[in-house]
């Protein structure tokens, strides 16, 4: 049951029971008669007041009536409820008189004691009602999800706070040289804006961090927040839009006029691509196009945005609208790539100072047979050797461990469990040594890491390589020594097995061989024929063209194909020891691979 509450400016509709329960607690901290007589009253209803205990008790301010001036109230109180004096209390021996109980009322129990009958409705009545409130409860359900919108406060977002840097400067980032350098001044400008605006001069608004993943981007703007001792608001770019319209540019309003409020700060919009991806003409969402309006207004629109550095982070900047990484905007970019042999070894060694590791472990070792690794995988490294260690039951982290971790990354995880009988072992055996033979055998061929028949990930055997050092650009012979090293696993099956037994698990090796053939001839320029001229799309060029690509190709692969059968031949005595000890012993190592080749003996493991 529901009150309407009328005055000159307001009116509020409020459930009976709520405004008792209110009303009742307010009569009785003021009102000095109500108060003496509600003693006794109390006193003789102890225990049923105990029995409604559990019932929840409400506020003035939870009903919205924390503004009505007491006489007000008193006025509202003497209509609803009965005035209880001294002199007419009612005796609880009659039973004809039933005080009122008024602590803790629902509407079910109003009715019950002040008419003296439990429900006031019939039967046809509530017949009627029923028929009528069934049809309306999902429209009431739906209505529901408006009011609490409209009723109840949003919780504060996330990103609308600043979080605090704990202290993380850029001396904790390994690695990363070059970008610390050019954020450097980001750095000077938070500390002493001043030390610029004498000069006229005026930082970049806005900063793009661009790399692989895991090169620590996120990192970074953090660090750069913890040098200058500035808030520091987070917030990922899918964490604007919702299913309402607008919400995406009223939050990125909400989070600029936090930072203005705040600044000198720094904003940090993580997957910006998802939030600053180009706008498109699309009928079925007109109004996606509100949140990225939104955010190149704050940040170089018609009000001034002073103090406030943006810093945005994208593995994907091709994405990004060309309005939004425009001089004024995000006119400065720095690139994050992934570091090298130097900066894997500062890395290692950070992550190596966290755990219990064997001294003589040389993080420079290790480091050169990362090649391409990421700051996040050289951490999962790490990270998984000391788990694999605690597994053994060893008190610290070994070199085993952590070749271990690697092969685990590099190749996948060891399927142990797999039954695979006798003939197809000895397959997948003569097949990866194939590919050993050729990658040891050709010049520029990059060094074995291992090579193993146990089955790891979606494959039964597999043969690692890795650089000695990083390679920045690739020679023709380069390329075709990797073309030859894929070609080598199909040859040594058909030189062994014959046409007949030849297996499907070349099909990788032949989709790696066509992609670097087909680069060769469309990118590179490396093809005499078609001469130095790239070839994006190919289904843009003319029948000739196409069938001339093709042509230059299966010349490629058919030449590749050749050169590795030569060399299998040439050393099938090589072949054949290398495939036995893989038999044998599942998995070598470069050295044991080494050792099988030059006819020396392995030790008995």
């Amino acid at each position: 049951t529901d009150v309407i509450l009328f005055c000159a400016s307001w009116q509020v509709t409020v459930p009976l029971s709520h405004l008792i329960n209110a009303l009742h607690s307010l009569k009785s901290s003021v009102g000095s008669s109500s108060s003496a007589t509600a003693k006794p009253l109390q006193k003789q209803h102890a225990s049923e007041q105990d029995l409604h205990s559990n019932e929840p008790t409400w506020s003035l301010r939870d009903l919205g009536l924390s503004d009505l001036g007491m006489r007000q109230l008193d006025e509202i109180v003497s209509g609803v409820l009965p005035r209880l004096s001294q002199q007419g209390v009612p005796s609880s021996s009659s039973p004809s008189q039933k005080a009122w109980r008024t602590s803790h009322l629902s509407s079910q129990s109003f009715f019950h004691n002040k008419h003296g009958e439990k429900c006031i409705f019939n039967s046809i009545l509530i017949f009627y009602m029923l028929n009528i409130c069934v049809p309306l409860f999902p429209v009431w359900v739906q209505s529901r999800g408006f009011k609490t919108l409209r009723k109840h406060k949003r919780l504060q977002a996330g990103f609308e706070r600043p979080m605090e840097p704990d202290g993380f400067t850029p001396s904790f980032m390994k690695g990363v040289e070059e970008a610390k350098n050019e954020l450097q001044e980001v750095v000077e400008f938070l500390r002493s804006p001043e030390k610029f605006t004498v000069l006229g001069g005026r930082l970049p608004k806005g900063i793009l961090l661009v790399g692989p993943p895991g090169t620590g981007k996120t990192l970074l703007a953090r660090a750069v927040a913890g040098e200058a001792d500035v808030p520091f608001y987070y917030a990922t770019g899918s964490e604007f839009d919702e299913m309402f319209v607008g919400v995406g540019a009223s939050r990125i309003r909400n989070l600029f006029r936090e930072a203005k409020a705040n600044a000198p700060c720094v904003i940090f919009i993580d997957e910006l691509d998802s939030v600053g991806g180009k706008r498109i003409e699309s009928p079925m969402h007109p109004y996606s196009r509100q949140t990225i309006n939104q955010l190149l207004a704050e940040m170089d629109g018609f009000k001034p945005n002073e103090g406030v550095i943006i810093i945005g982070a994208t593995n994907f900047p091709e994405a990004l609208d060309n309005a939004l990484i425009r001089p004024g905007r995000f006119d400065m970019q720095v690139t994050v790539s992934k570091p090298d042999v130097k900066g894997r070894t500062e890395i290692l060694n950070w992550y190596l100072r966290k755990i219990k590791v064997d001294p003589d472990i040389e993080a420079g070792i290790i480091a050169r047979g990362t090649v391409g690794f990421s700051g996040a995988d050289l951490e999962n490294l790490v990270n998984q050797a000391a788990l694999k260690a605690a597994v053994d039951g060893k008190n610290m982290v070994t070199l085993k461990e952590l070749e271990f971790a690697k092969d685990k990354i590099l190749m996948g995880p060891e399927r142990r469990s797999v039954e695979i009988d006798k003939k197809n072992k000895e397959i997948t055996a003569y097949h990866e040594s194939g590919h050993a033979i050729v990658a040891y055998y050709t010049k520029d061929a990059m060094p074995i890491n291992k090579a193993t028949i146990m089955p790891r990930g979606p494959s039964l055997g597999h043969v690692s390589m890795l650089p000695e050092d990083d390679r920045w650009s690739e020679t023709r012979a380069q390329l075709l020594a990797q073309m030859d090293v894929s070609m080598g696993g199909r040859v040594a099956e058909e030189i062994i097995f014959g046409n007949e037994f030849i297996t499907t698990g070349a099909s990788s090796d032949f989709d790696a061989a066509t992609k670097i053939a087909r680069m060769m001839v469309t990118r590179f320029g490396m093809c005499e024929r078609l001469g130095v001229m790239t070839y994006a799309d190919q289904t843009k060029q003319s029948p000739e063209t196409q069938a001339a690509i093709e042509h230059e190709v299966r010349i490629l692969l058919k030449d590749s194909y050749e050169r590795a059968r030569a060399l299998l031949k040439s050393h099938a005595k090589e072949h054949k020891n290398l495939a036995t000890a893989l038999l044998q012993y599942e998995t070598l190592d470069a050295k044991e691979i080494k050792m099988v080749l030059e006819g020396k003996a392995l030790e008995i493991r």
